[in-house]
């Protein structure tokens, strides 16, 4: 059995070890949903430049990359794809590993290459290492809570850590924290904020009641207010109200999963 088919982590948090582990049945789910979130399950939804983005969006989970001497306030994500992949002995196009950067500079270039060899190549790379996209995705979770709570207090982390806990035990609260970490971010960087107000896995978790009878309803409920205040907070000339149905349909799917 390849070793990506059983993912299990242990996470230190509090002076407290406990496992979370992730089936091969569940992780092939998780990505595969993840993959039709994204990318609606094409092989052309794997290359992708959004409208009113000034960065492609790659891979089944829309990994972010930015061209060599851009900064943006979203945290870059398919560069650490890239060596993760690597990592794990799979071969990258040559093109791919010599670009140190996004080498489309906007949306119009990138749709004028988008049946390039360079393009095609990209997409059947990204095709080919689904599994292991679907693995890194899963990954990222294991060094999410410590960064989370990092900056709390006592009693937070211990409240935060304990709902983490509650959402990591059936599969659906899985998906919700490994697909919202990918979807929207961890929460933990200033910069990927408007108005001061973040959006991410963090800002969810902090406001879900300690009493909820049902964390992953409270999740979805949540994350559709922070979302929404999001496109109310946001630049104009984002025009991100155009996503925000979708974002929330893309929240539902955390309730009828899988």
């Amino acid at each position: 059995m390849e070793s990506w088919l059983i993912l299990c982590f242990f996470l230190c948090v509090l002076g407290k070890v406990f496992p979370l582990t992730i089936s091969f049945q569940d992780a092939k789910q998780i990505g595969e949903k993840i993959w039709k979130n994204e990318c609606g399950g094409t092989i052309e939804g794997l290359t992708h430049w959004h409208k009113g983005e000034s960065f492609a969006s790659l891979g089944i989970g829309h990994f972010i990359w930015y061209t060599a001497l851009q900064k943006e306030r979203f945290q870059e994500t398919f560069p650490a794809l890239l060596t993760f992949i690597q990592d794990k002995g799979a071969t990258v196009p040559a093109w791919l590993k010599a670009t140190p950067g996004c080498p489309w500079n906007s949306r119009e270039e990138f749709y004028r290459e988008i049946q390039s060899p360079s393009m095609k190549s990209l997409r059947q790379f990204l095709f080919e290492t689904r599994h292991l996209q679907a693995m890194f995705i899963a990954n990222r979770l294991e060094n999410t809570l410590p960064q989370l709570i990092d900056k709390l207090s006592q009693p937070e982390k211990e409240r935060i850590t304990e709902l983490f806990q509650r959402l990591t035990q059936d599969v659906k609260g899985l998906y919700a924290l490994i697909d919202y970490l990918n979807f929207k971010g961890s929460g933990t960087s200033p910069q990927e904020t408007y108005k001061g107000q973040g959006w991410g896995l963090l800002q969810v978790l902090q406001q879900i009641p300690s009493s909820s009878p049902d964390p992953l309803i409270d999740f979805v409920k949540v994350a559709k207010a922070l979302l929404t205040e999001r496109v109310q907070n946001s630049p104009p000339e984002r025009h991100e109200n155009q996503w925000l149905k979708g974002w929330h349909k893309r929240l539902e799917t955390y309730l009828d999963f899988p």
